[in-house]
């Protein structure tokens, strides 16, 4: 149990970090400044591979799980698992946005900037709550079996970035976190 929560905490940690750093791109894009869209695209490409693809399925077991025990919760859970599917979603259309403009590609301004403030509020939004109510909510309800059932939802799969990994593909990403700290 504790393993997978504080997983998730420094997980979470990570994604804040990656949230900080896409905002100044998009606030340097905003004001008219050079943006990086290489380092832009590798954290909305590392939030959406690691975090959508092994995170957030975990979470909505957990989440599933937790509402049986807790039926208080159950709106808050299904709210928090459907904002997994809008973040997804709002990751892709930024996603896209960026490639096109890394293509040359003419995108409007006003077109990335709406995607990237979607991607933000959200995500940002979503991770609080999740720290607030429903982490510690969750030590305390979910039992050895339902802790066993989320840790096997998914295989496990070393974070590309900050796993310990060499993964080529995030290494200027790894490099300005670095220069970030």
């Amino acid at each position: 149990m504790t393993n997978l929560l504080e997983a998730w905490r420094i997980d979470h940690s990570y994604f804040k970090r990656l949230l900080a750093l896409l905002q100044k791109q998009v606030d340097a894009f905003h004001f008219g400044n050079t943006a990086n869209y290489d380092l832009m695209l590798d954290i909305i490409s590392y939030l959406r591979d690691y975090s959508d693809e092994m995170h957030h399925p975990r979470e909505d077991v957990a989440f599933a799980r937790m509402a049986r025990h807790c039926p208080d919760m159950e709106l808050a859970l299904s709210r928090l698992a459907q904002e997994h599917r809008i973040i997804a979603q709002a990751g892709e259309t930024l996603r896209k946005h960026l490639e096109a403009v890394l293509a040359d590609a003419i995108v409007p301004k006003a077109e990335i900037e709406v995607a990237a403030a979607t991607y933000l509020v959200y995500y940002g939004n979503h991770i609080a709550k999740e720290e607030e109510d429903v982490l510690p909510r969750a030590a305390q309800v979910l039992t050895p079996a339902d802790w066993e059932a989320v840790r096997n939802a998914m295989p496990q799969r070393r974070d590309p970035l900050f796993g310990g990994s060499s993964d080529e593909r995030y290494r200027v990403l790894r490099r300005q976190i670095a220069l970030e700290s």
